[in-house]
């Protein structure tokens, strides 16, 4: 069997879009009978799934040790998986040298510096501006990062556009792969609970996670406006790692409630009428989201949200930025039986045209085989990549070096 090593920036954990992506890579790649290996650095969490029930191998490996040289040298995979930019600078030179002809790729989640760079802005009060992604330190090191790599998926329409438009990258080493997710069918639609059925505003989101920890803070002040109008209302915040600062926007008396972890989170969002996701900053595409439409149920959002989603369709609810018309839009949305229902539609026809998995898995595997297969041409017309692997290898390996040897006297 073809083997893959993929390195993980943390351990897979459902509760994460990032998880929840990381498994639908697993798939695709078990379905292309490869034999997995996934190894991470990182320490295992109560949420860590275990991924051995998949097959996939798990492996705990060392930052700075030669160690993976040899576990690296021993696998021999074929192909190997960066989870994030992170991982590709730590262990990227290290593959290069070991295995030099698996293909490496590079799994970004979002763009790391998207994401950063508007927050920074949002704090600053600024607008948002490309002059501040191109000015970004995060930005030089992903990029870099992507350069280096044989193949970078890309999750967001809109990233990928930002990277070849802004960042002149070659599309040759980009693969715009979105979420992989199953049709939503005419039997799905018949076991939905009916809008008379469901009650409640909802929203879910890991809180380690910063763009969820601001939009939950907005959400009180937006909630203020909303129980005015629905005095029957409830607003539910669900999430892994809820902080203190989370916990406090617990108020009963304000039908506003924070819930924690939810076990089943479909179960959740398909019990309830309206997902509210006010996000002010972020990158990617939003699990959140998706997962609202697969459970049929419309959402109010912003443009950060709705971001590299929909392509040209409809949305499967409200975009608004001002909060003030968001809580109009939300109530609007709530109340109004036949608009929800059209707006349900809508997300049925974005998941079905844009999400699905099919088409999306024969699409990239045979982009990825084609690469593979003629790989040495393929690096060669990647020059910047070239350059950046060797200048990166030497600088990076003894860096490296030096922390182990450090590491090593200390102990």
């Amino acid at each position: 069997m073809k083997k893959l090593l993929i390195i993980g920036y943390v351990w897979v954990e459902k509760t994460t879009g990032a998880g929840n992506r990381m498994l639908q890579l697993i798939e695709l790649f078990l379905g292309d009978n490869y034999q997995i290996t996934f190894a991470s650095p990182a320490h295992k969490t109560e949420n860590s799934l275990d991924l051995t029930t998949l097959g996939v191998e798990e492996v705990s490996i060392e930052l700075n040790s030669s160690s993976f040289d040899e576990f690296v040298s021993n696998l021999q995979p074929e192909a190997v998986l960066f989870d994030r930019f992170m991982m590709e600078e730590q262990f990227g030179w290290r593959v290069a040298e070991y295995v030099p002809k698996a293909i490496r790729v590079l799994d970004t989640e979002d763009l790391h510096f998207l994401r950063k760079v508007r927050h920074k802005q949002l704090k600053k009060g600024e607008a948002f501006s490309n002059e501040g992604l191109l000015k970004s330190e995060e930005a030089k090191r992903e990029i870099a990062s992507i350069l280096r790599c044989d193949l970078s998926l890309i999750i967001s329409s809109y990233e990928m556009n930002l990277l070849q438009k802004i960042f002149k990258i070659d599309k040759q080493i980009l693969c715009h792969l979105p979420f992989l997710l199953k049709n939503i069918t005419d039997k799905t639609i018949q076991a939905w609970n009916t809008f008379e059925d469901r009650s409640h505003f909802v929203f879910i989101g890991n809180f380690f996670h910063a763009p969820n920890v601001d939009a939950a803070l907005q959400l009180k002040t937006i909630w203020n406006h909303i129980r005015k109008q629905l005095p029957n209302a409830e607003m539910h915040i669900y999430g892994a790692y809820t902080t203190q600062q989370i916990r406090q926007l617990h108020k009963p008396q304000e039908r506003f409630f924070v819930k924690g972890f939810a076990n089943d989170a479909m179960e959740v969002v398909q019990k309830s009428r309206v997902v509210l996701a006010p996000l002010r900053f972020g990158a990617g595409i939003k699990g959140k989201l998706t997962e609202a439409m697969i459970c049929g149920t419309p959402s109010v959002t912003t443009n950060i949200g709705v971001e590299g989603m929909r392509a040209d369709l409809s949305w499967n609810g409200f975009v608004e930025n001002d909060f003030e018309e968001f809580s109009k839009r939300a109530v609007e949305l709530y109340s109004n039986k036949n608009l929800w229902k059209e707006f349900q539609k809508n997300g049925v026809e974005i998941i079905n045209q844009l999400y699905d998995k099919k088409k999306l898995s024969v699409s990239f595997m045979n982009r990825f085989s084609e690469i593979q297969e003629d790989l040495e041409t393929h690096r060669t017309y990647n020059f910047l990549g070239s350059l950046l692997q060797h200048q990166t290898l030497q600088a990076t390996k003894y860096m490296s070096k030096w922390i182990e040897e450090k590491n090593n006297k200390g102990s």
